[in-house]
């Protein structure tokens, strides 16, 4: 009976190996995490999806205020003479810009952006605030949204508007501001590898691909279930660029005027996608239990049985004093049905309990990650709950790991990357004279672009993959979202 029933949950949506980009579409609708809005590229966050964000926010709040971070709100509208004011900045984002020209109904004198991102802002506002060395650092972060006029969407990967926070900071030195970029790039790292279990290279931008206006951008770059890239996390090191360029100057301890450096680094709702493609199959999504909203969910055997429903809210209560996010099912749904909801919506626990589990003193949890099913005594459940939320997260850990091991390949030339890119997919690991324009044929050639330049750097060959010249850096090629 639950088998039936759950396999004609589980038709509903397209299996992976058959459409890749249909199941995940399929998943985040059925799973209930978005909805689309009448505005293409805008799109509705539904609560479950919405909590996930929540509980993303919560833990990286968490990790900014334990670094000395405090949060701010600027406005959302740039006017376009403070968005002129760094030309390769403004360069960069001009295609993505939305623009107010109306407000109520009298013409604007000058048009008003919707932030695509906010360091023009924090630029204007760090002028009036910092004179002295004693006003150094300041290290600021805001949660917004963002606008960005894109041509094509995708749920979470890429929306017109997005969630995000985006991080923007101030130092007296260079050696400070540099420290700030790595600890933020490594704060994401530690985040979506022990809160998310998404494995990640950590590496730097080539110039081509760094953000419009910073002298250097570092990234994390995670590998999805269908062997591509989503960069993940960025940080950026701006040097003192944008402080020329706003007239931002303190006065040193040695009384001469500086410009201060800068910083910024952000991560979006992109990290849900990617949750989404790293760990879900074809039952739909398997949420990290660090960042789910429901952990646990109890669900009744046989709840017309005397007992029963006592029974499971007993379970319910002891696991909420517990510390664990839990919820119970007691609906009319078949237990069926039940099972293939709960496996949809990617719980990580099923907590279930009926009559013959209340003669032996006992529960059966089934893990989402494996399917597989422990009976657990109920005297024992506090402990044993806890311990296996860590499992499913190791779990969901090594199999992406493995995944990215595993697809990970060294090439020493362009059409061994083509081909390899083409016929299994993942990350070409080559060595890279520095040119842009053998970054560009690679693209050209393999339909790769760069993803980083892995801190972790390997002497794989002497020559460039593309030119044959000396090399100067090893670097991973794939194809991203």
């Amino acid at each position: 009976m639950a088998q039936n029933s759950n396999k004609k949950q589980v038709e509903q949506i397209t299996d992976m190996e058959v459409d890749f980009a249909q199941w995940y579409t399929d998943v985040c609708k059925k799973a209930e995490l978005i909805d689309y809005s009448s505005i293409k590229g805008m799109f509705i966050y539904r609560p479950y999806g919405y909590a996930i964000w929540e509980n993303i926010q919560a833990e990286l709040d968490k990790k900014f205020k334990e670094t000395g971070h405090e949060n701010v709100y600027l406005p959302m509208l740039i006017p376009e003479s403070l968005l002129q004011k760094e030309k390769d900045h403004v360069e960069g984002f001009a295609p993505e810009c939305a623009w107010v020209t109306y407000g109520g109904s009298e013409k604007l004198e000058e048009r008003y952006c919707i932030r695509p991102t906010s360091e023009t802002l924090f630029c204007e506002h760090y002028k009036n605030i910092i004179h002295s060395h004693r006003d150094l650092p300041k290290l600021y972060n805001q949660w917004c949204s963002v606008l960005r006029w894109e041509k094509t969407s995708r749920p979470f990967l890429r929306h017109r508007e997005f969630l995000w926070q985006e991080g923007h900071t101030m130092h007296a030195t260079e050696e400070e501001a540099r420290e700030e970029t790595q600890r933020m790039l490594n704060i994401y790292a530690d985040f979506l590898e022990n809160v998310l279990a998404m494995p990640v290279v950590k590496g730097r931008k080539t110039d081509k691909e760094k953000f419009n206006g910073a002298e250097e951008t570092y990234t994390v770059e995670c590998m999805m279930h269908d062997k591509k890239a989503l960069q993940s996390g960025t940080s950026h090191y701006f040097g003192d660029g944008f402080a020329r360029a706003f007239d931002i100057t303190f006065t040193g301890k040695d009384n001469q005027l500086h410009f201060p450096h800068q910083t910024s680094w952000g991560v979006s709702t992109r990290m849900i996608g990617g949750i989404i493609m790293t760990h879900g199959d074809n039952n739909g999504l398997v949420l990290p239990p660090r960042i789910a909203p429901i952990q646990a969910m109890v669900i009744p055997v046989a709840q017309h049985k005397e007992g029963v429903l006592d029974a499971a809210t007993d379970l319910l209560g002891r696991l909420k004093a517990a510390g664990i996010r839990a919820d119970m099912d007691a609906s009319d749904q078949s237990m069926g049905w039940k099972a293939a909801q709960y496996e949809m919506k990617g719980v990580p626990l099923r907590v279930e309990i009926g009559p013959k589990d209340m003669e032996k003193g006992q529960c059966c949890i089934c893990r989402r990650d494996s399917g597989e099913k422990v009976f657990v005594p109920l005297s024992e459940l506090e402990t044993t709950v806890p311990q296996l939320l860590d499992a499913v997260h190791d779990g969901l850990y090594q199999r992406a790991k493995k995944n990215l091991e595993d697809h990970t390949k060294t090439c020493l030339t362009a059409e061994e990357v083509k081909d390899f890119i083409q016929n299994e997919g993942g990350f070409a690991r080559t060595m890279w004279c520095g040119d842009e324009a053998c970054e560009l044929k690679m693209k050209e050639i393999a339909g790769v672009s760069s993803r980083c330049m892995p801190f972790a750097q390997e002497k794989v060959s002497d020559t460039c993959v593309c030119c044959g010249k000396p090399a100067k850096h090893m670097i991973l090629w794939g194809v991203a979202y």
